[in-house]
């Protein structure tokens, strides 16, 4: 069995029927996860501020 040449390919120029929805529906798919991200990221606080209390103890050194 020989590889596949592209001649033998019936939708080689254009996508026809199947995988042209599979296409479409994969584009979409990564467009509508895009914009979930930027909504979700936009709508948080991502600032990088720590708001964690520094407290600082000194401890006595060991004699």
């Amino acid at each position: 069995m020989g590889e596949p040449r592209l001649e033998d390919i019936a939708d080689y120029d254009t996508l026809k029927g199947e995988k042209k929805k599979v296409v479409f529906a994969v584009i979409l798919a990564g467009l509508t996860i895009g914009v979930i991200y930027t909504i979700a990221y936009n709508m948080y606080d991502n600032s990088d501020e720590n708001l964690a209390q520094d407290k600082s103890y000194k401890v006595a050194p060991r004699k």
